[in-house]
């Protein structure tokens, strides 16, 4: 047996108790949380944060692995030509037969290469063509061609020419495929940057972003995952106390562990503004996202590329909010001596049949419904993940959906005669049965607990064999259920699924009882448990001797929404992910 800690190898001391209850079913974070700020105090910590977080969004948007970046074949439409400036009606095909629309505004008389802003719009109304005293898309593409931009203002998913699938969508199939809005419009978001950095006269490396509200999200959302973003403006959205209510700016698994003030901190230290107003969720942000957000800045002696402006206004981009956008760029990347002086000029907005790309038109031939676009998402994906084979990448898609960790430590509080396991700090709360023994140890499993499983042929024979024994209460099973509040928007956003809970609890039992094994240990699942114990065996990093029958169970969808539901499982590599790993896991051993 190999030397470790004493807390692995005992139990604590008498008067230690384990947590009251499980902290997942008391701790229920949504998008009304009051969040705490993020604080680092070192940058390779930041930036080691920083490389999980991206991945961590991307993973939960269907986008990672990256999906295959195909021609976006760009068709023109209405072009029209004003003083100083030029628009044209536009729409991308960012996947095979799926469309974003949009409109490209231009420059005229305008020579070398030119800085470009991508422009995602909020919920207002009328999308990007809204045009009133609180916001304008318009108007801020309008005057920022005119000092010098170019601006593509595009669509949010199910809004004017983007309408090949809802706004809102998002059942549980489609969940485990990473397939829904937000992760729909932060890759049309992606193919915008394409877009802008293909045309000749724009300067690549001068690309940036600002949009309001659920444009803000996105705003932030793609400067976190693309750093061909170099500058960018989120609007009355960067909050610690209001995460976004949309399914745009929510999926399953985004926020776990994290929140928006940290997601835009992934800006640093490109340069950033934060616009804010006295009547909504960024009524703090003087006080309390922007210095938390300035401190990860200053990590790279860049706090001067942060700042933060603040109107006493309802929730908005009005001229006041978009000129403070105005004269930050114009400082940042046009570099004009006049940035504080530089105001919105007049402008008129053209009619609306000569900004939309489909005004009394059709979408191309070859257009997918909404169907076949989930079924190419989830054909590609398979497509994608059939040819990987490396041991080290399944298992990091793997735990990014389950977002199971292998504890550097686990512990168990004597209760009676039982005993509890939990990660220390944590909170979280494994009833089990501890049976010790000598030689080989086995872990036993059942759907329905411990007690179920202490009756079972598969514990009956370890025991008789004096070896030590362990079955645990996974989460929400025997002596573990209890309440559990999933009424909140967005649960899956902040919060792990059953069945994710349930694997967790199994890398920490493996932990705790590798110490007290000789070999291996003998991991057995019973009915459900099998499946769960699959997948915590394919996370392990201890040797593991996998026993249990998964039955019916064979990686389909239905089986996954039935028996293992786990957003973003089928987009990890699903069954065949799991069962790879603990192929090579036997082969190892």
């Amino acid at each position: 047996m190999r030397a470790a800690p004493l807390l692995l190898l005992t139990l604590p001391l008498a008067g230690q108790q384990p947590p009251l209850q499980d902290s997942r079913n008391t701790n229920i974070p949504n998008t009304d949380t009051h969040f705490a700020a993020p604080r680092f105090t070192s940058l390779n910590t930041w930036e080691a944060r920083r490389a999980g977080l991206r991945k961590q969004i991307l993973f939960a948007a269907g986008l990672y692995p990256m999906p295959e970046k195909t021609p976006l074949k760009p068709r023109y439409f209405a072009h029209l030509n004003r003083e100083g400036y030029s628009i044209d009606t536009v729409l991308l095909e960012t996947m095979p037969g799926y469309y974003l629309g949009g409109n490209l505004y231009r420059p005229r008389g305008k020579t070398g290469k030119l800085p470009a802003v991508a422009a995602p719009h909020g919920h207002w109304k009328n999308g990007r063509l809204e045009h009133q005293e609180l916001a304008s898309t318009p108007g801020r593409s309008i005057n920022m061609a005119l000092q010098g931009y170019v601006v593509f203002a595009y669509d949010m998913v199910g809004w004017n020419d983007t309408g090949q699938t809802p706004h809102d969508f998002g059942d549980a199939e489609e969940q485990l495929w990473g397939f829904g809005p937000l992760g729909l419009q932060l890759w049309n978001s992606i193919r915008v940057v394409d877009f802008l950095s293909s045309l000749p006269e724009v300067d690549p490396e001068r690309i940036g972003a600002t949009g309001a509200s659920g444009g803000g999200t996105q705003t932030f959302l793609l400067a976190a995952v693309d750093d061909r973003l170099k500058f960018s403006a989120p609007v009355n959205m960067v909050s610690a106390i209001m995460q976004g209510g949309s399914y745009c700016e929510n999926a399953p698994g985004l926020r776990v562990g994290t929140n928006n003030v940290e997601i835009a901190a992934m800006m640093a230290p490109r340069p950033m503004l934060l616009v804010a107003a006295t009547g909504d969720w960024t009524r703090n942000v003087p006080k309390e996202e922007y210095p938390a957000i300035q401190e990860i800045y200053r990590l790279y002696d860049k706090g001067d590329n942060v700042a933060a402006v603040q109107f006493d206004s309802p929730h908005n981009y009005h001229q006041r909010s978009r000129e403070a956008v105005y004269q930050f760029f114009a400082r940042h990347v046009l570099h004009r001596p006049d940035a504080g002086q530089l105001r919105e000029q007049p402008f008129d907005v053209p009619p609306t049949g000569q900004m939309l790309a489909l005004h009394e038109r059709s979408l191309p031939e070859g257009a997918g419904n909404y169907a076949q676009l989930f079924r190419q998402w989830t054909e590609a994906a398979s497509r994608q993940l059939g040819g990987m084979n490396d041991p080290e990448h399944l298992r990091e898609l793997l735990a990014l959906a389950i977002k199971a960790e292998q504890p550097p430590e686990a512990v168990a509080y004597e209760q009676g005669e039982q005993i509890v396991l939990g990660r220390p700090g944590v909170g979280d709360r494994v009833p089990a049965r501890w049976f010790p023994g000598r030689g080989q140890a086995a872990l036993i499993v059942h759907e329905s607990g411990s007690e179920a499983g202490l009756r079972s042929p598969e514990a009956a024979a370890p025991r008789a064999a004096g070896r030590p024994v362990l079955l645990i209460d996974a989460f929400q099973t025997g002596a573990a259920v209890a309440p559990r509040n999933r009424s909140h928007r967005h649960f899956l956003t902040f919060n792990l699924s059953d069945d994710a809970c349930r694997v967790q609890d199994i890398l920490t039992a493996l932990r705790w009882l590798a110490r007290h094994s000789t070999g291996p240990v003998e991991a057995t699942g019973i009915g459900r448990g099998a499946v769960w114990m699959l997948f915590a065996a394919a996370l392990a990093r201890e040797p593991v001797k996998l026993n249990g029958n998964l039955g019916a169970f064979q990686g389909s969808d239905q089986d996954f929404i039935g028996r293992f539901f786990v957003p973003g499982i089928q987009r990890a590599g699903g069954l065949r992910a799991a069962l790879r790993l603990t192929e090579s896991m036997r082969a190892a051993n």
